[in-house]
Order: C-alpha cells, then sequence, then structure tokens
C-alpha cells in the first residue's frame, strides 16, 4: 500500500533538494526520497545491530608492506563465518584492491572492517553498509 504524504521545505533547502535529485536522475521526487529514507534506515539497523546484514568492506593497500597479504588473509581466516567472497584486483605495480563481502551481526561486520583497515599498509578502507531490509517494516 503506497501512503501520500506532504512535507515543508524552505526554498534554499527545496533547491538543493532538487539539484541532488537531478544529479542522481531520480525520475521524480519521491523517488529521491524513498531512496533517502531507505538509506537512513539501513543506518539505523546497523546501529542497533539487530539481525544480520551485509557489507562490503574494500581497502586498497602496497603489495609491497612486508607481511601486509599474510595477515590480510589471516585476519580473513578468523572470520570465516562473516566472510561470504573476496576478490583482488592489482591496480598498478605497487597497489591492490582487496573487496571483502561479510555478513553477520553488524558489530561483527563492523569488527572485521576495522581489524583489516588498521593494518600497516592499509592506505585507504571504505565499509558500504548493505542490509536486506527485513527489520525496516
Amino acid at each position: 500500500m503506497v501512503t501520500r504524504f506532504s512535507i515543508s521545505l524552505d526554498g534554499e533547502i527545496l533547491e538543493s533538494f532538487e539539484r541532488f535529485r537531478a544529479r542522481h536522475k531520480y525520475a521524480n521526487r519521491s523517488e529521491a526520497v524513498r531512496d533517502l529514507i531507505r538509506t537512513a534506515l539501513v543506518g539505523e539497523e546497523w546501529k542497533r545491530g539487530s539481525g544480520d546484514v551485509m557489507g562490503v568492506i574494500s581497502l586498497v593497500y602496497d603489495h609491497h608492506q612486508r607481511n601486509l597479504l599474510n595477515r590480510i588473509t589471516s585476519i580473513q581466516h578468523d572470520a570465516e563465518a562473516h566472510v561470504v567472497s573476496t576478490t583482488h584486483v592489482h591496480m598498478d605495480h605497487h597497489n591492490c584492491l582487496e573487496i571483502v563481502i561479510a555478513r553477520g551481526k553488524a558489530r561483527h561486520v563492523r569488527a572485521l572492517a576495522d581489524a583489516l583497515f588498521a593494518l600497516r599498509g592499509v592506505k585507504n578502507g571504505v565499509l558500504n553498509a548493505a542490509s536486506t531490509g527485513r527489520s525496516l517494516h
């Protein structure tokens, strides 16, 4: 069931929202608002830690850093119950991109990401939170 509701915005916020909508190519305001709400609710789901979530952990690292690949692999093996899949990409002669898809309680997925990001030689790390949305209803 779809329910209509209205909101009031001052002119500056509406203009910024319209630019956002255009940049992201939403067909209409409703689609943009729905997406923003879903994103906020997934964030809340992660904060509550209830239910299973999924995360995509991306890290860029210097593969010349001594024993780094072994430490990355060891951390993933220690979290084997949460690691669903990994992908390794050679970016250039010195840098690699490791992508880890993880599933479990938010605190466990976040702990896995934090352990990987803290390793010496990791240049950049990002955790993208995802959810099935089951607890959003």
